[in-house]
């Protein structure tokens, strides 16, 4: 870029910002403006929980799953719910544990939905001793190792995948 075009680019982005000082709330209109045309996203949640040797993950048998009933227990992220909290809400409200979300595995772009993400977390136990009491959306539940796993969605194949190899690894963003 010039040095002509830089200086005008510069007086624009002053000007602006300087409205923007003078009258703040003008600053919230245009967050607000903006806010109705971007895109919105649904997003769930989804849990990995090792057993304590780090072998074997916890699946469940879901009722309103009807291709691959089995997977990682999870599910919607309610309006301005932590992602995080919402891991540990839905476990606890599927299975009865209380858990503690470790860190993000895997965040997906939907394939099948248009404008939906998935984000995958590790989990760990809050507490020992706890009783496994599923919920009416599950049928069953059982501990698998990678070699006795189920037919499972892609992504949940991914994440257990993830945190067996490296359960105190990395972070990965998919598409």
């Amino acid at each position: 870029m010039d040095g002509d075009r830089a200086d005008r680019v510069g007086r624009w982005q002053r000007r602006i910002a300087g409205l923007l000082r003078r009258y703040p709330w003008t600053s919230m209109a245009l967050q607000r403006t903006v806010r109705l045309v971007q895109p919105r996203f649904t997003c769930g949640v989804v849990g990995v929980l090792l057993d304590a040797e780090a072998r074997r993950v916890l699946l469940v048998e879901h009722v309103y799953h009807g291709r691959t009933p089995w997977g990682l227990p999870g599910g919607w992220i309610a309006r301005d719910e932590d992602p995080a909290c919402t891991v540990e809400r839905e476990f606890a409200e599927e299975t009865g544990l209380r858990v503690r979300a470790v860190r993000p595995l895997l965040v997906v772009l939907g394939t099948h939905w248009r404008r939906h993400l998935d984000v995958v977390f590790l989990l760990e136990q809050d507490g020992a001793g706890q009783t496994i009491r599923l919920c009416d959306e599950l049928l069953s539940y059982r501990w698998a190792a990678p070699d006795e796993l189920p037919p499972v969605v892609a992504l949940h194949r991914e994440a257990i995948a993830l945190a067996l190899e490296a359960p105190g690894g990395r972070c990965v963003m998919a598409e």
